[in-house]
């Protein structure tokens, strides 16, 4: 490494602050910081950023039901975000909000900037909106469901004046990028954004005049930008890109372009087809990665509040400690990929590779060097036996935690550490101290084998940094690396920063005096844990009401009417959909609805339902739906009928 530390600038979306966020959003910064924290120990200069993005008509509507202003309601929710990067001990160097001055002005300078290259022009946007997902669609994108393509929820018919961003002319320098092979990862996401590319590019809407929550379009103030052209600039606006009214943009110049952005999945479209089009517009740098993780899912589906299945992080922080939960969250789930989440998969996983081996590996360490070598490391010694095994293998972790690490797989990386934690457990049995200290004459035999115990450790306690600061601390301190600061009467611990370096030698410490402590990782009693787990949820308080109030006019034209299903198959031509054939007494109808997951056709035969019989027929799919059947959601997000036992064909009301 030269005298001038290599930058390295990563970053996490800017979440959106609908919302307190939940172990989904945790998963995505967790792995940004063990990142930054490694790259910080291996000697680079790290810039890392996270923030929020506040703009939008789905923050507008939010704060106007609380009856707040948008900019209070918020507030709010950040500073909720702010405590809970503190509780998780994320090391970001910046914290953006796009609704600071300094962001705010700097997005209307590249808007400018688009605008002047002749990129932005103004036009009308007639199509499909999604307020959950501030997104544009088009008819053929909608389907004749007119549901969001990436959410599934209905979407409004929007015409509105708007400024365009001509997107499509930047159409075949993106397909280059991304056949590049290098700027997106994993390969499937890339396959994604160039079947996505040759559908055809549409230039896209950037701004919207039916709202004001958003910043001004600085050519027509009765326009505030829209979400991506906003939200997507805090990259280099929180570097201080572009330079205004004298302020530096050292930052810029120093860390852009980005080494990583690491962002969900559900928005790698906006990161690696409208972000880098928007730098090549405004003729900069583009971005060396993006990666595009996936979620976290619970009973098979995506944590979402408005299911209400999210797991709170701060819950299991409070039980277990971050360090278990970072543990867990970095070493069970493969990046790119999605994965389960559960209570009983994440207490197996902290018992068996945090309690049984990290942890039994500590106290078994501790305890022999205080009953053997009266709690002094003892010095090297000659190797014997399985000695030069373990030290080779604990010395060369560190080249293969790199290599797994420069590939952003966290989970192996960490497996390459387990296998030299196991392997020093091994060492134990294999060198059997207990049978060493019987004998005198095994006594150098015995301190070499816990001088090789301890440095062992000590080279682990290197290697777990960046995932388990408290953890990598709480080894030195136990091995004897802490100093004893002492000011007055007051004194403290302080462990020494892990030097990575000295990950890759052995035989640095003798004499020092361990301190046996806590165990680290207690054992869990797992049933007992989940128990305790599933009687802390504490049942979500909802609204009875979540939707516009209605006049008692607006009731009475809905027409209820009970009837009998006689028939019930999937649509040949969607999969969620079925094909219900109602008797309401003297006539049946056809009622299409999007319940496939919930239900078996065969289960629905012969089921006693409620249905609203005056709704306007639509076409699903190339079949006539006459009518709706209500339902009832389940705690677990399954559809259940609204049940009757009346005769078919009796109005309900």
């Amino acid at each position: 490494m030269s005298e001038e530390k290599k930058t390295f600038y990563i970053t996490t979306p800017i979440y959106y602050p609908s919302d307190n966020l939940h172990i989904g959003h945790t998963y995505c910064t967790v792995m940004a910081d063990a990142m930054a924290r490694f790259k910080r120990l291996q000697g680079f200069d790290v810039r890392f950023l996270t923030g929020t993005d506040e703009h939008g008509q789905k923050i507008q509507e939010k704060a106007k039901d609380k009856g707040v202003t948008p900019q209070a309601y918020v507030d709010e929710i950040v500073a909720g975000i702010k405590k809970l990067w503190a509780t998780m001990e994320i090391s970001y160097d910046d914290f953006i909000r796009t609704t600071e001055p300094r962001h705010m002005k700097r997005v209307q300078e590249i808007f400018m900037k688009m605008y002047q290259k002749g990129d932005i022009y103004k036009g009308a946007y007639e199509g499909w909106y999604c307020t959950p997902c501030e997104s544009f669609w088009t008819e053929t994108q909608v389907g004749e469901g007119h549901v969001c393509p990436d959410c599934g929820r209905p979407v409004q018919k929007a015409n509105e004046e708007a400024y365009f961003f001509k997107l499509s002319k930047y159409e075949e320098p993106l397909r280059k990028l991304l056949k590049g092979g290098e700027f997106l990862q994993p390969e499937s996401r890339v396959n994604e954004m160039l079947g996505f590319i040759d559908q055809g590019l549409e230039d896209l809407c950037i701004s919207r005049s039916s709202f004001d929550w958003g910043i001004p379009v600085p050519i027509d103030e009765k326009h505030v930008m829209y979400v991506w052209l906003d939200a997507l600039s805090n990259y280099i606006t929180a570097l201080g890109y572009p330079e205004v009214e004298g302020e530096s943009s050292e930052l810029y110049k120093k860390y852009w372009p980005a080494d990583y952005h690491l962002v969900g999945k559900e928005i790698v479209r906006f990161h690696s087809i409208i972000w880098p089009a928007m730098l090549m517009s405004i003729e900069e740098p583009l971005p060396k990665h993006v990666l595009g993780h996936g979620w976290l899912l619970i009973d098979g589906g995506k944590m979402s509040k408005s299911k209400g299945n999210i797991v709170d992080p701060v819950v299991l922080i409070d039980r277990y400690g971050v360090d278990a939960l970072k543990y867990f969250l970095l070493r069970e789930y493969t990046f790119g990929q999605d994965g389960a989440f559960t209570n009983e998969v994440m207490l197996n996983r902290m018992n068996y590779d945090l309690a049984n081996d990290l942890g039994n590996l500590v106290s078994r360490t501790v305890s022999m060097v205080e009953k053997y070598c009266a709690g002094i490391v003892p010095a090297a010694g000659v190797d014997e036996g399985p000695d030069a095994e373990l030290k080779e293998l604990a010395t060369t972790c560190y080249e293969r935690v790199e290599k797994r690490m420069d590939k952003f797989e966290f989970n192996l990386a960490l497996e390459e550490i387990w296998t030299v934690i196991r392997r020093t457990n091994k060492y134990i049995d294999e060198t059997a101290p207990w049978v060493l200290a019987k004998d005198e004459s095994g006594k150098a035999r015995l301190d070499a084998v816990m001088h090789n115990l301890i440095e062992s450790l000590r080279i682990v306690s290197i290697l777990i940094f960046p995932f388990m600061h408290h953890t990598s601390a709480e080894i030195m301190k136990q091995i004897g690396l802490a100093e004893h600061v002492c000011d007055g009467a007051a004194c403290t611990i302080k462990t020494p920063t892990p030097v990575w370096e000295d990950a890759k030698v052995f035989d640095k410490m003798a004499g020092q005096k361990v301190e046996k402590g806590e165990a680290i990782f207690p054992r869990l009693d797992i049933n007992k844990e989940l128990e305790e787990l599933e009687a802390m949820k504490a049942p979500a308080v909802k609204p009875v009401c979540t939707k516009e109030l209605i006049e008692f006019d607006d009731f009475e034209k809905i027409d209820l009417k009970t009837g009998t299903i006689i028939k019930a198959e999937k649509h040949p031509k969607a999969d969620k959909l079925l094909v219900f054939q109602v008797d309401f007494g003297g006539e049946v109808r056809q009622i299409i609805s999007g319940v496939a997951g919930s239900f078996k056709p065969e289960e629905c035969v012969g089921q006693h339902v409620v249905a609203v019989v005056n709704l306007k027929p639509r076409m699903l799919r190339g079949l006539e739906s006459n009518g709706m059947l209500l339902y009832a959601c389940s705690e677990d997000g399954k559809f259940k009928f609204v049940e009757t036992k009346a005769d078919n064909g009796v109005e309900v009301g």
